[in-house]
């Protein structure tokens, strides 16, 4: 019988009991979707194919010689838990709505994919989530990009040597349009941090029983169902056992000097001093640095971060309700359109991004972020997520403002801060802060399953 996508109980991949649609499956489902896989280094190359035989070919034999599945991963991630023993690269595809027609495939075939948001591109969509004109993106990305490529592993060396290993398999008729690399930001503590220093990647929906159950959970569920990030793959050889899921990649500049001085001019007109100074940043945020939410506490946690909250309670005296991890995840409803979030960081810099070093020491471009998400749905996910809570200066309430981080569009209303955490006390209205994160391109692609890519 077909995989329950829908099912309200996480899944247990190694169950003895597990039924031949879902092993299948699994072993046929690219890794990176129902569970991160290491990015600590990672390597991205957006393609165009101008054959599609040799297209064909190309990602045929890629998927046969150097992908391997959701199940060999999360065996590998067992296997390293009980032994120590390090697994192999991921390296991982999507493609596009025009790389499927680049590829052969007829309209008709591609009118298979349900998705409006992924038969037009990301292209066609950029008003409604108010992304800048195609003109303004990098150029490499204004081109037709038909496939991306994603190689990651623990260390640059073995992600360098694949990544040519790869590009000395493309046909000669293929056009690389761009190579872009990650590289794992983290904190003194260890953990993964973005360019303006916050803590990320928390709060991710978790699919898979060995998640779920190390994820202390008292008020906040963090088991989300397969449908979340899965889908049958439609031009697979058996979409009851084969699935893939929407891959979301874009290209994000952060202005960290820019935010770095808004942090300090709104702790200024708030008139916050010592320790209180850092609540500014967490009301952009709805984090303190070391990942702390303000909902929950007034000040930094100063040892384990929890992540076990809701906003229920919360009038927006504590946390905004512009904050931008209480837009983009209200965690008391919207469930259904929250996205796996694999986006890795980029840029080199020479600052220490979690330290207190003055803006003026601080990048003003060429870091950010390679934002990527897999969705069930574009349209009821990603899209929804940027045009109704980040780009929507009415949700939750009139007078919020846009996401201060990636929300996009006018900001023609003011907003107020609470002066005091958890006191009513509103700060005068003010002119909502300056957008420092500039998306530069993108596209939107589907992560077939190895099925599919095997039998091109």
């Amino acid at each position: 019988m077909p995989v329950d996508l829908k099912n309200q109980n996480p899944l247990a991949w190694d169950s003895p009991t597990l039924d031949a649609d879902t092993k299948a499956m699994l072993d046929n489902l690219q890794p990176n979707i129902l569970h991160a896989h290491v990015r600590e280094h990672m390597s991205v190359l957006l393609v165009q194919f101008n054959d599609a035989a040799e297209g064909r070919a190309f990602l045929r034999n890629l998927a046969s010689t150097r992908m391997k599945s959701a199940r060999t991963h999360l065996q590998e991630l067992r296997d390293f838990v009980v032994t120590g023993m390090e697994g192999t690269p991921y390296v991982g595809v999507g493609v596009s709505q025009a790389g499927y027609h680049a590829l052969g495939h007829s309209d008709a075939e591609v009118s298979l994919f349900a998705d409006e948001t992924f038969r037009a591109g990301m292209k066609q969509r950029i008003t409604l989530v108010s992304d800048p004109p195609v003109e303004e993106w990098e150029q490499e990305y204004r081109q037709e990009i038909h496939a991306v490529i994603l190689i990651g592993d623990a260390t640059p060396g073995t992600v360098d040597a694949l990544r040519e290993e790869i590009l000395g398999e493309l046909p000669a008729s293929a056009q690389v349009l761009a190579k872009e690399i990650g590289l794992g930001l983290r904190n003194p503590a260890g953990e993964g941090i973005e360019h303006f220093g916050y803590v990320d990647g928390r709060s991710q929906p978790l699919f898979l029983k060995d998640d779920v159950d190390a994820e202390p959970a008292t008020v906040w569920n963090p088991f989300f169902p397969l449908s979340n990030a899965l889908l049958p793959d439609p031009l697979s050889p058996n979409p009851v056992q084969h699935h893939g899921s929407y891959l979301v990649f874009r290209k994000l500049e952060q202005n960290v000097r820019a935010f770095k001085q808004i942090e300090q001019d709104l702790a200024n007109r708030l008139s916050l001093a010592g320790v209180d100074r850092e609540r500014a940043g967490a009301m952009l945020v709805g984090r303190f640095r070391d990942g702390t939410p303000l909902t929950s506490k007034p000040k930094p946690s100063g040892g384990p971060v929890p992540n076990d909250f809701v906003y229920d309670g919360d009038d927006g005296t504590k946390c905004p309700f512009s904050a931008h991890i209480r837009k983009t995840n209200p965690r008391s409803f919207g469930r259904e359109v929250l996205m796996a979030r694999r986006g890795q960081t980029f840029g080199t810099r020479t600052d220490q991004p979690w330290d207190d070093s003055p803006p003026q020491d601080r990048p003003t471009g060429g870091v950010g972020l390679l934002f990527m998400a897999f969705n069930g749905s574009l349209v009821s996910q990603f899209e929804f997520t940027q045009h109704k809570w980040a780009n929507n200066p009415k949700f939750q309430k009139p007078g919020t403002g846009l996401d201060p981080v990636i929300g996009q569009g006018p900001r023609d209303i003011q907003v107020s801060f609470p002066k005091v955490w958890g006191q009513p006390e509103l700060s005068p209205p003010q002119d909502q802060v300056a957008q420092t994160v500039t998306m530069k391109g993108g596209e939107y692609f589907f992560a077939p399953s190895l099925a599919y890519l095997r039998g091109l």
